[in-house]
């Protein structure tokens, strides 16, 4: 049996390519994108978290705990992780990013093998020859460990990967599955693509 797991929802970015607009509320089809995700995360994970670092009330308004950075400025996706390993009342922590609508519906099934058989401490979803750093199943005994990295001004989640023993998951079936919005003209660009 997989280990319960705890899904964090990374919606802590200052949103520069987008103007600096909060990306997570940003209207797809209808819905902020950040909804898309949560009902995609939701049936895979024992709980779900936010974070987020502005607009709180809308974000809890969604219906989960909403976790602000405990390292201030805008940090990034690993000061959003150091949260919720702070947090979380499970042994292992999923990251999604706010902007990826079409997130594989066995995300954490498929991390959760890998991690297991691999005895790995971080599982990282990969499409082609591209790892999708912020796609992670994580150990919650790291947050020592991510602690210390963001103390000593780590902030880049490729170099505190570089420290640990990372499993690398294929989801090359499911190439389109990590597609993300990073300008207002991407968002509005896939309006019409499917859901998938």
């Amino acid at each position: 049996m997989e280990d319960a797991v705890t899904g964090l929802v990374l919606s802590g970015g200052r949103g520069s390519r987008m103007g600096g607009i909060d990306k997570g509320l940003q209207p797809f089809r209808g819905r902020p994108l950040v909804e898309w995700v949560i009902e995609r995360i939701e049936p895979q994970v024992a709980e779900v978290l936010v974070n987020a670092n502005r607009n709180l009330d809308r974000y809890l308004a969604f219906g989960h705990p909403v976790l602000t950075d405990r390292i201030g400025d805008f940090a990034g996706p690993l000061a959003g992780l150091h949260a919720a390993l702070s947090q979380a009342r499970s042994g292992l922590v999923v990251t999604v990013s706010c902007d990826c609508p079409f997130l594989p519906t066995e995300l954490v099934h498929r991390l959760s093998i890998a991690l297991a058989s691999e005895d790995a401490e971080v599982a990282v979803a990969r499409t082609a020859q591209r790892a999708h750093p912020v796609f992670c199943l994580c150990r919650v005994s790291l947050l020592d460990h991510l602690a210390e990295f963001l103390a000593g001004g780590g902030r880049k989640v490729d170099s505190w990967y570089a420290s640990l023993h990372v499993v690398e998951v294929s989801f090359d079936d499911q190439p389109e599955a990590f597609r993300n919005f990073n300008t207002l003209e991407d968002l509005q660009a896939s309006e019409q693509r499917r859901v998938g």
